[in-house]
């Protein structure tokens, strides 16, 4: 924050370091589990949403925070002190949760199970089946965590920069109890703004996405998908991300829209719209974005195995290494079977994946969940995709044309990755606070077996009809249509692609190899230049009028940053994040409604 407190002002060295662990203190306390499974199964709906709009989630660990904090204190002024307000570590079990639950979206629900439904006519699947799935997917992602934390947080020292931002957030707020309800009540009138709006939009008491007024190549911009975008959604979302990600989002959607678009109409490849267009364009962006992650990643993979080939020493001098909370290794050992075994059995039963092929999958993704945790340790990235993409790889190796196995192992793969990730930063948070390690790892159980059911449940709400759904205007599913462009391939062979869409594959694999090798090797000052390769490749899968909003709304944040520093970096993360729970609750609530509806004969 530009007007920081004292406590950010100090060295790094001193900021960090550790409060002793706290075994007393209230903790995991019934009121900080439930509050985070009520808040973070609410905001999976979110991420279930934002994930089918545009492929990606938003981190609602800060969110969670401020909100409990802001429930509790008030209950507890309401109830004249007898309920006391939420602790600091209490607090901190309500983000674990809540992180738990917020992110179960990257388990399957946005990518492989809808991808898997596309592909497979006669796939269907309970939401008790789904909610069992995606839980079981997070528990190996929460075990192979647990086993790394004294690793990768105590000797390894990783900084796991959002569970530091959290730390800083509770540190903060309970040292300024008027700071937090200023910015939670930021956080509540852009939701509440943001929820207006969609409520206008839907009852079109305001206008939807309208022409720019320009032609293009003969025809309105807007056949083209070049329009306004008239919901807050998007720019919010555009505030959050930043400038350089959407500079080469709208770089992406200029490229594949406006230049190659065209082209496909002249060639009689393609007709004017988003449905028809994105059934070429897809296959270059799913390239891009996969090849430039993976070859981002790959930069990373020295570290990664020499910091996998340190050993745990204990002291200085030899004695054992002290107990700083962790689970026990015994109930590790048991946790690790469990999550295998149950992981193997659902693959098995519910998608008819041979056991030993179950079994690969499973060891694969407790390897790549570890790489993908240390990597967004040092970057605060985790690579949920290219994590999955490495299965889906090998499994076509291991049982080619096989779209089941090789979705729904790569399943494994990408949701584990993102819980144990998610659950390293929760561990930062909690390292530094002086939390129970255990009592955490109950907590993102709680969360995520919470955010199991009820994300689960409003994807089946939102999605009742997948194939008429999905990959349209309304429903781009960006992720979906990668997973399942990759399994089509290892499925069908190359020889089936579009006319001329495997030359735009070479061209954009080249890209993506140079983009990111360049952003590697340049100086700082050049490679803030280079566009973000995986970002210009998502241009080419959602509609322009959606980059088109995200680049306004990052140009906005930029202005305003520029303009009004102390506001913006009080306010502004804060704001954003309301205007895309507002939005998004208020749109998956009508969705929900709809159906309803529907399943009433209610007009």
């Amino acid at each position: 924050m530009s007007d920081q407190t004292a406590t950010s002002q100090a060295p790094e060295a001193e900021r960090f370091v550790p409060a002793p662990i706290d075994f007393h203190s209230p903790q995991l306390t019934v009121r900080a589990a439930l509050t985070g499974m009520v808040l973070g199964a609410t905001l999976s709906i979110c991420n279930v949403y934002l994930g089918l709009k545009i492929g990606w989630g938003i981190n609602v660990s800060i969110t969670g925070i401020l909100v409990a904090f802001a429930a509790w204190n008030a209950v507890s002024a309401i109830s004249n002190r007898r309920i006391s307000p939420m602790g600091k570590l209490e607090n901190n079990i309500n983000q674990s949760a809540c992180s738990a639950a917020g992110s179960v979206s990257s388990a399957g629900l946005v990518s492989a199970i809808p991808a898997l439904m596309l592909l497979e006519e006669d796939f269907e699947i309970s939401w008790l089946m789904l909610a069992t799935w995606i839980f079981v997917v997070c528990m190996v992602g929460i075990t192979v965590a647990t086993g790394l934390r004294r690793e990768m947080i105590i000797n390894d020292k990783l900084p796991f920069p959002t569970g530091i931002a959290c730390a800083e957030t509770i540190k903060e707020i309970y040292n300024k109890g008027s700071e937090a309800m200023v910015r939670v009540s930021m956080l509540a009138g852009a939701a509440a703004v943001a929820a207006a709006v969609k409520v206008l939009e839907i009852n079109q008491f305001i206008f939807k996405r309208t022409d720019l007024g320009v032609k293009l190549h003969g025809s309105p911009a807007a056949a083209y998908g070049f329009s306004i975008e008239p919901t807050l959604l998007m720019y919010g979302v555009g505030g959050l991300i930043g400038l350089r990600a959407t500079a080469s989002l709208i770089a992406g959607a200029i490229i594949a829209f406006a230049i190659i678009g065209p082209e496909l109409v002249d060639r009689g490849l393609a007709t004017p719209g988003f449905s028809s267009l994105v059934n070429w364009l897809l296959w270059p962006g799913v390239t891009l974005m996969v090849v430039s992650s993976l070859v981002s990643f790959s930069f990373s993979m020295p570290r990664i195995i020499r910091g996998m080939m340190k050993k745990n020493t204990g002291t200085a001098d030899g004695a054992p290494p002290t107990d700083e909370g962790d689970v026990s290794h015994q109930w590790f050992i048991a946790g690790l079977g469990i999550a295998l075994v149950c992981a193997v059995i659902l693959q098995v039963v519910f998608f008819g994946i041979v056991w030993w092929a179950a079994v690969a999958a499973v060891l694969l993704s407790f390897v790549l969940a570890i790489v993908a945790a240390r990597v967004s340790g040092e970057t605060n990235v985790t690579p949920v995709g290219p994590m999955g993409k490495v299965t889906q790889l090998m499994f076509a190796v291991m049982m080619p044309k096989n779209a089941a196995a090789n979705l729904m192992s790569a399943s494994v793969t990408a949701g584990a990755s993102s819980q144990a990730a998610d659950l390293m930063h929760d561990f930062r948070c909690g390292y530094i606070l002086g939390a129970v390690a255990r009592k955490q790892v109950v907590a993102q159980i709680l969360g995520a077996f919470a955010g199991a059911l009820v994300g689960s449940a409003a994807f089946l709400l939102l999605i009742d009809d997948p194939k008429a759904q999905l990959l349209t205007e309304e429903w781009p599913a960006p992720a979906v249509a990668t997973w399942k462009a990759v399994a089509e391939v290892f499925r069908d062979g190359i020889e089936n692609l579009p006319d001329g869409a495997l030359r735009a594959m070479l061209i954009a694999a080249v890209a993506g190899v140079v983009l990111p090798t360049l952003e590697r090797v340049l100086p700082a000052k050049v490679k803030t230049y280079i566009p973000s390769a995986a970002s210009m490749g998502l241009g080419f899968v959602i509609t322009p009028a959606v980059s088109m909003a995200m680049f306004i709304g990052a140009v906005i944040a930029f202005g305003l940053e520029k303009v009004f520093k102390t506001w913006t970096s009080r306010f502004l993360i804060t704001i954003c994040a309301g205007i895309v729970a507002g939005e998004s609750l208020t749109g998956a609530g009508h969705a929900v409604l709809k159906v309803v509806q529907g399943m009433s004969g209610s007009p």
